[in-house]
């Protein structure tokens, strides 16, 4: 677990770096579903109780400026972190799709969780973070109680079980390929990775 996080804080410190790379199944990523999806994408498993998510947002954000902007970037927050609070926080994060304050909330989760080091206990806190973020407890309230929610929550855990997510952060491409980060060297080779993983077809 060290090594993983002594990766992904290079990921975010080294330079760019121009050299270019040959990617190689099995060295650089695993093939973990036969089909891909219609149109590329990219799926970010996370969770906000995991110390390496939260240091490797920056190059989240990073990978967005990087790609074509009709290729998205989809995150879905797994439940086996956090106990009780994982399939909660998993609801916040659907919740604050549908809303479109994603990032001001996990900003927020994440502050609170990782930097204050404060636990999320409940509805209640939760309903704290989305005012916060400039939703209303009723309208916050009445999301996390609504079927869309409910289906967009159902999904992600349908998601981790199908791709069997066992650690976060994970990256899949293109619903078919799983990024192995330890293979790459610094942020460019990543992007560099991903992006080579989202032109591939078969």
């Amino acid at each position: 677990m060290k090594t993983i996080f002594a990766l992904f804080l290079g990921l975010i410190l080294l330079p760019l770096s121009v050299q270019a790379t040959e990617f190689e199944e099995g060295v650089n990523y695993d093939i973990v579903n036969q089909t891909t999806t219609k149109k590329p994408e990219v799926l970010e498993f996370f969770s906000y109780y995991c110390p390496h998510c939260f240091k490797f947002k920056p190059f989240i954000e990073t990978l967005r400026k990087s790609l074509d902007k009709d290729i998205p970037i989809n995150t879905n927050h797994v439940n086996f972190l956090g106990q009780g609070m994982g399939e909660q926080l998993t609801r916040a994060l659907a919740a604050a799709q549908m809303l479109n304050v994603e990032d001001k909330v996990s900003n927020l989760i994440f502050e609170q969780i990782q930097n204050e080091r404060r636990p999320i206990n409940g509805e209640e806190d939760i309903l704290t973070i989305f005012e916060k973020a400039g939703i209303s407890n009723k309208e916050a309230k009445g999301a996390l109680e609504s079927f869309s929610v409910i289906g967009i929550a159902s999904q992600m855990k349908r998601n981790t079980e199908t791709f069997n997510i066992r650690a976060v952060p994970t990256i899949i491409v293109n619903g078919k390929y799983q990024v192995n980060t330890a293979s790459v060297n610094n942020t460019q080779e990543l992007i560099d990775l991903i992006t080579y993983l989202t032109k591939k077809i078969n």
